[in-house]
């Protein structure tokens, strides 16, 4: 039987109200829920900007655990490479202005590397060292986050937590670089279990929603933990046996459902799924 997750450790991405909530209203309604922690989406952040975002957080005891999403480097042209590596020191900057330990990065397809995945996957690795001394100066980790292989086209080409340990391996810089799991992204990899092992005290963030059966769109029709199919207790489970002990985060994409719902409502069926689901 699985230990229940403290309320200590709810965390609720501000994209799982990104239709409903602007950011001032999703940092209102997590405290009416409960709910203490989220990562907070760069859109939402810049719409306030980043003093007002800061003054929000602190005056409703919402702790912001990361800033989404960084990284989107993988370009061949030295022009567009330079400006993704200065966009993602800005990034770096919000969050400490913030006071997020962390700027969730994902790598960004193959753009202009056409056919080209290996390259891609090497200009990712490079900009990932370039920025490690940055991410020293703001004391702000950049944790890559694999996605799945469906979006390698055009969000990522990481695509497992294996690759994901790969990268983090040659770079060894473990003082600045670390790693998410997206359980919506890795659910299907048979080799997660040993990976976690692997990864051990890399990973640093946990994302949590579910895949449904019928899924209508493979990217934003992300189900509530507990309507699909993957079990997110089990990887709860592996991560936590590695020592891990951080926040729980729910990270829903759902154009056609979720969204489309109060905030209270989604945030309390949130709560209820940490008790039953997660």
């Amino acid at each position: 039987m699985s230990v229940d997750i403290h309320p200590d450790r709810y965390c609720v991405h501000q994209v799982t109200l990104m239709e409903q909530c602007d950011f001032r209203a999703a940092v209102e309604a997590l405290p009416r829920a409960g709910i203490g922690k989220t990562a907070v989406w760069r859109d939402k952040l810049d719409a306030v900007g980043v003093e007002t975002g800061r003054k929000l957080l602190a005056d409703h005891g919402v702790e912001a655990v990361a800033l989404c999403v960084g990284g989107l480097f993988c370009h061949r042209a030295e022009r567009e490479f330079r400006a993704a590596l200065d966009a993602n020191r800005r990034w770096l900057e919000q969050a400490a202005a913030i006071g997020a330990p962390s700027l969730i990065v994902i790598t960004g397809g193959l753009a202009d590397f056409e056919r080209d995945l290996a390259g891609a996957r090497a200009r990712a690795l490079e900009a990932l060292g370039e920025l490690a001394d940055d991410a020293a100066a703001t004391g702000v980790r950049l944790v890559l986050e694999p996605l799945h292989p469906m979006l390698c086209g055009n969000r990522s080409v990481i695509g497992t937590l294996g690759e994901a340990n790969d990268c983090l391996d040659a770079l060894d810089r473990d003082d600045v670089l670390a790693l998410a799991l997206d359980s919506y992204a890795t659910w299907w990899d048979v080799e997660l279990d040993a990976q976690i092992a692997r990864a051990g005290a890399r990973l640093r963030h946990f994302h949590v929603s579910d895949w449904l059966a019928d899924t209508r769109d493979l990217r934003l029709d992300r189900g509530m933990p507990g309507d699909g199919l993957i079990d997110n207790r089990a990887i709860r489970r592996s991560l936590e046996a590695t020592g891990f002990d951080g926040p729980v985060e729910v990270e829903i994409f759902s154009a056609r459902d979720w969204w489309r719902r109060p905030a209270d409502e989604v945030l309390a069926t949130i709560v209820e799924r940490y008790r039953t689901a997660l």
